[in-house]
């Protein structure tokens, strides 16, 4: 299919979703959620509003925060972080539990410089050649993506030798420390990879060793305009905009 296709029929989509039952009238929404999903929401929500007129404010921000700022009463209408943070939300009462779903997930991803030598990482030996041979390696600070790098450390049984090369960054500053030459690979989901200015994606991890960080979405209970949350909700979970999510380093479950 291609891209004017697929904005076409995500728009229908959008479209159907707005009419089907909902009110007529534009609405704001705010949309908080993980880093991860950022590319693929850059691309759907215009789609949304353009088929819709309502409005989408989008933040962004890595799971451990959005679940701080949550808790200290932010007020959002819909929210994408982890299917633990959805759970605990409507556990709470803060996310209406028919609304909580499946989003999509990512591996991860690694990046160099542009221009930069672009080692093999396509199997478990190679990957461990390229991160042994860097000088340092930057990862998420709180990021469920730094996570699942240090796993993958620990299954190559590298771990203890690539400790001291770690580097850990809040999400725009591992962009910076790679063009700075202050690292030599970027860890990150494939997305913020694919995002990160003058950077080139090396790929994923191999096979043997991706971890995957998943993201579910929900509608705050609390939202001032529910039949627009909910319409987008359905919007981004529909089959329409999966040829997006996986262009932006997303795959569904």
């Amino acid at each position: 299919m291609t891209s004017t296709r697929m904005r076409a029929a995500a728009m229908s989509l959008a479209a159907t979703a707005y009419s089907t039952g909902f009110g007529a009238s534009a609405a704001e929404l705010k949309l908080i959620a993980s880093p991860g999903t950022r590319a693929a929401l850059l691309e759907l929500a215009p789609q949304f509003e353009k088929a819709t007129g309502h409005k989408v404010a989008m933040d962004f921000a890595v799971i451990a925060v959005l679940k701080r700022r949550i808790a200290a009463g932010e007020a959002f209408d819909i929210v994408i972080p982890g299917p633990e943070l959805i759970d605990e939300l409507v556990g709470q009462g803060k996310v209406a539990a028919d609304t909580g779903a499946p989003f999509g997930k990512a591996g991860v991803g690694l990046g160099v410089r542009k221009g930069a030598p672009k080692p093999d990482i396509s199997t478990p030996e190679s990957l461990k050649r390229a991160l042994l041979a860097a000088k340092a390696v930057g990862h998420s600070k709180e990021g469920q993506s730094g996570v699942a790098f240090v796993a993958a450390l620990k299954r190559l049984g590298i771990e203890p030798e690539m400790r001291p090369k770690l580097r850990t960054y809040d999400e725009k500053d591992q962009a910076i420390a790679l063009q700075n030459g202050e690292i030599d690979i970027a860890a990150s989901g494939m997305g913020p990879v694919m995002e990160m200015p003058g950077v080139e994606l090396l790929g994923g991890l191999p096979p043997e060793l991706q971890n995957y960080v998943k993201f579910s979405i929900g509608v705050s209970s609390a939202s001032q305009a529910p039949e627009a949350a909910r319409a987008l909700q359905k919007f981004l979970t529909s089959p329409a905009v999966t040829p997006v999510l996986k262009a932006k380093g997303l795959e569904r479950d």
